[in-house]
């Protein structure tokens, strides 16, 4: 039809459908982006049935931080699925429910008959590619559709195969939807720093984008960490290690506590060689105050965690015990905590090289780096690792320093031999405003007690 209008109006001789042909139009939009969705098989995921708890049949395995970032996304989620206001970014690790939130928001606009797409990463570019010898349609036809959806919900980003042409395609579409403003919902496993950069810039506007990260373990696997078989506070002997049950020794001063001590030996040829001696020492006064002022200093490190904490001593003199006990209270008070030994973890962060894992080495890393609790067991020798080793671990010790992130640092080795092996380290370890050091002297347990004890992994 035309306007009836006079010379001269911006309607003059134009012809745009009626109504009732409008209707039909945007009737055929709907469900064209229907069509291409996914969401025929999602249908079932609403806000109303989504578990910000967790997995049901496994309560104890989500923290309080964890059920909170859930609730958080949900509300977010649930109020930007009313007023599609700008774009959404859910973060987070594999099955913590980003895509049944990101479902539950377009199922929502669905039922409103706004037009659609819920489409993953690697689909999208599928249904882009097959466009080009499609009968049905052109393939800048399927571009368009994409790209002017009245909200587009990009599910797992990421997982894309990243050629030239794919790269370019998704950062065309992107690009379009931010100058114009256009509703958008991104979900991704990955962190920001390993999306492209182009893309990445357009994520990092805090005024167009809400970005969210939800903690939460896998839905599948609620027994799994974020950093499965990391921890050893999931072992069951660490478990029990709290201040309740530490022992500070009282009763042992001026006994005789004997050791086997194993030290590496040289010959007169220049041969080393292991050596065992015989060590006796009695427990003093000033051990059993070393010990006790440690304690006290741990305790209330695990009410409040601020700063550093570094626990220097001899094997068996109880830093890992203390350490565990500061990690289970903060554990049983809804935080969380990572402890582990530091050879265990840097085994940890090289196992995302090989072919077989399904989680990058940045990812690992990042999770590590900002942990909300860090607690590093049995820091040794310089020489005992390899260059790589000790620059990401001096990698993540410096974020943290840097971001004020609360850790715990145990370790073998006296001041003197700290402050040779890692003086950049032992240089932060010197602020007093953000680090406290414990030396303690005692004795190690009886070997009767210290059999009983946990060995660590």
């Amino acid at each position: 039809m035309r306007w009836d209008v006079p010379l001269g109006d911006e309607r003059f001789g134009k012809v745009e459908a009626c109504a009732c042909r409008a209707s039909d139009k945007a009737d055929t939009a709907r469900s064209r982006l229907y069509a291409l969705s996914s969401l025929e098989h999602l249908k079932h995921l609403t806000f109303e049935n989504f578990r910000a708890g967790g997995n049901t049949k496994a309560k104890d395995s989500i923290t309080h931080q964890e059920r909170e970032s859930l609730e958080l996304a949900s509300d977010i989620c649930e109020e930007f699925a009313q007023k599609l206001n700008g774009w959404l970014l859910l973060e987070g690790g594999y099955g913590c429910g980003k895509t049944h939130l990101a479902a539950a928001i377009a199922n929502e606009t669905v039922s409103r008959g706004l037009p659609t797409l819920f489409i993953t990463v690697p689909d999208l570019l599928d249904s882009l590619r097959f466009a080009y010898n499609s009968p049905e349609t052109t393939f800048e036809g399927r571009f368009d559709d994409i790209r002017k959806a009245q909200l587009l919900v990009m599910d797992d980003f990421g997982t894309q195969n990243a050629t030239g042409w794919a790269q370019e395609k998704l950062f065309q579409i992107i690009n379009y939807r931010y100058i114009n403003h256009l509703p958008t919902v991104i979900t991704t496993n990955l962190i920001l720093d390993e999306i492209e950069s182009r893309i990445r810039s357009r994520l990092q506007d805090d005024e167009m984008v809400r970005h969210v990260r939800i903690s939460a373990p896998d839905y599948r696997r609620p027994k799994e960490t974020s950093n499965p078989g990391l921890s050893m506070l999931s072992l069951p002997d660490v478990r029990r290690m709290t201040f309740m049950n530490f022992e500070t020794r009282e009763d042992e001063v001026g006994k005789e506590i004997v050791t086997t001590v194993t030290t590496e030996k040289q010959d007169k040829f220049g041969n080393r060689y292991k050596d065992k001696e015989i060590v006796r020492e009695k427990v003093t006064e000033a051990h059993i105050k070393n010990l006790r002022n440690a304690v006290n200093a741990a305790a209330h490190f695990a009410e409040d965690p601020q700063g550093w904490l570094i626990l220097l001593g001899q094997s068996y003199c109880g830093k890992t015990h203390l350490a565990a006990a500061i990690g289970n209270h903060r554990l049983a008070l809804g935080g969380q905590a990572i402890l582990a030994e530091i050879s265990t973890l840097l085994d940890y962060l090289k196992a995302t090289f090989r072919p077989s894992s399904d989680v990058s080495f940045d990812r690992r890393s990042h999770e590590i780096r900002t942990t909300p609790l860090l607690m590093l067991d049995d820091l040794k020798e310089s020489g005992a690792s390899s260059v790589w080793a000790e620059d990401k671990l001096s990698q993540i010790l410096s974020h943290r320093y840097h971001a004020h992130l609360p850790t715990v640092i145990t370790s073998t080795l006296d001041p003197d031999s700290f402050a040779k092996n890692y003086p950049a380290l032992w240089n932060k370890v010197l602020d007093p405003t953000r680090c406290q050091v414990f030396s303690i002297d005692m004795p190690p347990y009886r070997r009767q007690k210290a059999r009983g004890r946990a060995k660590k992994s």
